[in-house]
């Protein structure tokens, strides 16, 4: 886990790097040509660079109402310079692509023309590239790589504050009670409320989610990004949440980093369970299954604080009932599976939220998205409700889960 870690804050860093550095050579030194002018873009592209590899440090260093506006500033950037260069490449291929063509494919043959007479052959006129034809083509490009990486940014804000769709999934747990047969979970997850996400969307969510009608809702982390004094107003929607047997929480790493104490214990004032690493019986005394909550795989560890215990999870229960496991992580699936858990509903990925992320999430994570099963056990990994950095989801939107439990 510290190397995946390592290894998705070193990605970030260095796709920073790349991507600044191929703008500067694909916009600055193509559209500019004073020195004043360049040196200017590449402190800018310089800073952004800086700010987002060292996102952290420098936010900590900053006043809370500045370190906000940086963050949103930031964040909005990075996703616009990750739609400029994706609009630069699909251009740039497409141009390397035509010229690949023009030299494969054979060319109509022209008809014979007399050569030109000249007293000299070394005096001979030769192709000369137009500068003013060479700076008009670059302008058009960086035109259309603006149009397009400006529109995929559009797509991609309006889609990540647009309402979450609606998946909706059967579940077979052959060891759920008859009279529980059609019991549905509705799952919110990795919201993080924060300086992009606040109440008017959570009231929305909220909303949404009641018009669902589940038996009890499952919020499974990163509900948060920042302390209870700044967002609890916006949190405090979820008291709103209907269900007929109630709502129930576990930690995510954000919420770790946000105060995972301060949160829970605001988190029960609602009226909402949270499940560190224990479990109860939902049901009745005639038919009831478990439903298992365990703290977040590594936010625990890296906070020197105690995380996900499965063992004390577990500590009593009959591995005959049937049981429900929620997990922030798509992490140990296998190993709670062969300790009894019928199935395990769990976020963090976002599916990728961004291209090109949506296509190698894959590569850091087993089960990323959707349904998976091993044996007679089941993980459901959500895209999440909200979204985290840049304000844009594009290619992996966001979702409510609704999963309908049957014998």
């Amino acid at each position: 886990m510290p190397f995946r870690i390592f290894s998705f804050s070193m990605l970030i860093g260095l796709g920073a790097v790349l991507g600044h550095l191929y703008l500067y050579r694909r916009l600055v030194r193509q559209l500019l040509h004073g020195r004043l002018s360049r040196f200017l873009a590449l402190v800018v592209l310089g800073l952004m660079t800086l700010v987002l590899m060292a996102r952290r440090t420098v936010l900590d260093a900053l006043p809370e109402q500045l370190a906000g506006i940086v963050t949103m500033a930031t964040y909005t950037w990075m996703g616009v310079a990750l739609c400029l260069v994706i609009a630069l490449v699909v251009l740039d291929v497409g141009r390397g692509l035509a010229a690949v063509a023009r030299r494969v494919l054979p060319r109509k043959a022209a008809p014979p023309m007399a050569a030109p007479v000249t007293a000299r052959p070394e005096l001979a006129p030769s192709p000369v590239v137009s500068e003013d034809r060479r700076l008009f083509l670059a302008r058009t490009m960086a035109g259309g790589a603006f149009v397009a990486g400006g529109g995929l940014a559009a797509y991609g804000s309006w889609r990540a504050f647009s309402p979450p769709l609606v998946t909706e999934l059967a579940v077979k747990i052959p060891k759920l009670p008859k009279a529980l047969d059609g019991l549905t979970i509705v799952q919110l997850t990795d919201i993080h409320v924060g300086h992009f996400i606040q109440r008017r969307y959570m009231d929305a969510l909220v909303q949404q989610a009641n018009a669902l009608r589940p038996d009890l809702f499952a919020i499974t982390g990163d509900l948060v990004d920042g302390d209870v004094h700044s967002l609890g107003g916006a949190v405090s929607a979820l008291a709103g949440l209907k269900s007929r047997y109630g709502s129930y929480f576990v930690t995510g790493n954000h919420d770790y980093y946000s105060g995972d104490d301060e949160w829970t214990a605001f988190l029960q004032s609602l009226d909402i369970q949270v499940l560190r690493n224990r479990h109860v019986r939902i049901g009745d005394a005639g038919a009831s299954l478990d439903l298992v909550g365990v703290d977040d795989w590594s936010g625990g560890r890296r906070r020197n604080k105690k995380g996900y215990d499965l063992d004390l999870a577990l500590q009593g229960r009959d591995p005959d009932r049937a049981a429900v496991l929620l997990a922030h992580q798509p992490a140990n699936f296998t190993v709670a599976a062969e300790r009894g858990m019928d199935l395990q509903v769990s976020g963090h990925t976002h599916g990728g939220q961004l291209v090109p992320m949506t296509f190698f999430i894959g590569l850091a994570w087993e089960h990323s998205a959707g349904l998976y099963q091993h044996g007679d056990s089941h993980i459901y990994v959500s895209r999440g409700c909200g979204f985290w950095g840049p304000p844009m989801r594009v290619g992996s939107p966001p979702e409510i889960v609704k999963l309908v439990l049957t014998a």
